[in-house]
């Protein structure tokens, strides 16, 4: 059986034993449901590869609040301060996904942070362009993007 299909079949388990089928209660289900999998994983021998993909895509979740927090900051302190110190531009920064889910999630995860929007994509999927509103230095951008949304991308898509 799919480790995951057993998850969630626990999830909903402890929701109907509980009475709760709240987000939050399917939400527990799947905590508890994942811990009593990984104390049993020498049962399935296939769960290895389940266990590192859930902690790379909580991974990603997590590392991309922090971005959000850090760049709603730097936003609402531009917004409030008498001088302005943004310097927008359009960045075109090449892509090393390779998959059109990965340059979906890339670009919306870019979008959805205050400061960048995605603005387009290449046919070839090459490159994407990006607005950024303090674009003083591209290359740090670049540097920013690929070493973090990026690559959360590429691992947790793995």
């Amino acid at each position: 059986m799919n480790i995951f299909a057993l998850n969630i079949a626990l999830a909903v388990a402890w929701a109907a034993l509980t009475g709760n089928f709240t987000l939050s209660g399917l939400a527990v289900g799947f905590a508890l449901g994942f811990a009593c999998l990984y104390l049993t994983r020498s049962l399935f021998p296939e769960s290895g590869l389940y266990f590192k993909r859930i902690w790379r895509w909580f991974k990603l979740c997590v590392l991309f609040l922090y971005e959000l927090v850090v760049s709603s900051l730097q936003v609402v302190r531009e917004v409030l301060a008498p001088q302005h110190k943004a310097r927008p531009g359009v960045i075109a920064m090449p892509l090393d996904v390779n998959r059109e889910m990965e340059v979906l999630l890339v670009t919306n995860l870019i979008t959805l942070t205050p400061g960048t929007l995605s603005l387009d994509v290449t046919e070839d999927c090459n490159t994407l362009f990006i607005h950024a509103m303090f674009a003083d230095d591209p290359d740090e951008i670049r540097r920013q993007l690929k070493t973090g949304m990026e690559r959360w991308v590429i691992e947790a898509m793995e």
